[in-house]
């Protein structure tokens, strides 16, 4: 029986679902060091920068930052290293094909535990063109604005 239940987010990267139309999503492993871990479980992670690459039968997460633990020693990790993903053949089989079109990248979503397991969500994303980022923001101010109205009538 694993010792934690459910699903504790230790990082989001907020700035995807803002710079990239989600096409898919997939749920991976982490092959983790032990600093890795306690520096995760103390909730310290950024997925800003990071990204996936399939390199050969093999999925990588690059560029994701997890500081060296505080109490760490001379077996601390590299805080940038290139971590592996841990997915089904199928799944990388997809995701590779599905980069290899034209304008498709791998970003992840979110870092958690997942029955005291750390997972990554993946997603499949198209990068947005910056007329596409304002007129997301509109809709969703037009959106705020009229539950705002609507609040207001109904009191």
């Amino acid at each position: 029986m694993p010792r934690e239940t459910g699903r504790k987010v230790i990082a989001q990267n907020k700035r995807a679902r803002h710079d990239y139309h989600v096409e898919d999503t997939f749920e991976a492993g982490l092959v983790l060091q032990g600093t890795e871990v306690k520096s995760l479980r103390e909730g310290r992670a950024s997925l800003v920068d990071g990204y996936a690459s399939i390199d050969g039968n093999e999925a990588w997460l690059l560029n994701v930052h997890i500081p060296e633990y505080s109490q760490g020693t001379w077996t601390n990790h590299a805080a940038r290293r290139k971590r592996k993903l841990l997915l089904h053949r199928k799944e990388i089989e997809k995701l590779a094909a599905k980069t290899k079109e034209g304008g498709l990248t791998i970003v992840p979503l979110t870092l958690y535990f997942k029955d005291g397991r750390a997972k990554v969500e993946i997603a499949v994303a198209r990068g947005k063109k910056d007329w596409d980022k304002r007129q997301a923001l509109a809709e969703q101010q037009a959106k705020r604005e009229m539950a705002r109205a609507l609040r207001q009538r109904n009191r």
